[in-house]
């Protein structure tokens, strides 16, 4: 898992990559392919 301080760019490589938001840290997951995984915070 990447540690960004910034998510955007990262939301943007790959179609199903979902920003969540999980006891105050952000999360990028991708549910069809698992290895775009990042956190911010």
């Amino acid at each position: 898992m990447k540690i960004r301080n910034s998510l955007r760019s990262l939301r943007n490589r790959h179609r199903d990559n979902r920003l969540v938001r999980r006891k105050g840290r952000v999360y990028i997951i991708n549910k069809t392919n698992r290895r775009f995984k990042a956190r911010q915070g």
